[in-house]
């Protein structure tokens, strides 16, 4: 994974939050932590004035006030394409089909595996700089 990596956790679990930013600071990327969605939205329209964009959002579906949808759609509404990774303790197949309408990159199971989270996210970066 690329040392310039800009990603953004948002978790309102702390244990499962600590756990995410650990794995991915190890591989050199600089990591954001958001325990609420509303809180990463207003990060997120910071940097995007600052043209400083965060190249991928690790986001997890239930919190409140804002959910990972919500959070989604927020984004979106704003223009802003940066690719989202979904966390979830929810197998639900409703869920799944509603992430891809969304053009979620990845949805992940909790408890997230450190290797399988390292891959997808290196993989989604990668795909997200081919499109240009």
């Amino acid at each position: 994974m690329s040392e310039k990596s800009k990603i953004l956790v948002v978790e309102d679990n702390d244990f499962v939050r600590m756990q995410i930013v650990r794995y991915l600071a190890e591989t050199g990327a600089d990591v954001i932590e958001a325990s609420q969605g509303d809180q990463a939205l207003d990060f997120m329209k910071q940097q995007f004035i600052k043209r400083e964009p965060i190249s991928l959002a690790i986001v997890d579906v239930r919190m409140e006030p804002v959910d990972g949808f919500e959070f989604i759609r927020s984004i979106r509404g704003l223009d802003m394409d940066t690719p989202v990774i979904l966390v979830t303790g929810d197998n639900n197949p409703d869920l799944l089909e509603k992430a891809g309408t969304w053009g979620v990159s990845a949805v992940m199971i909790k408890p997230v595996q450190k290797d399988r989270l390292v891959k997808t996210v290196t993989r989604t970066i990668e795909a997200y700089k081919r499109k240009g």
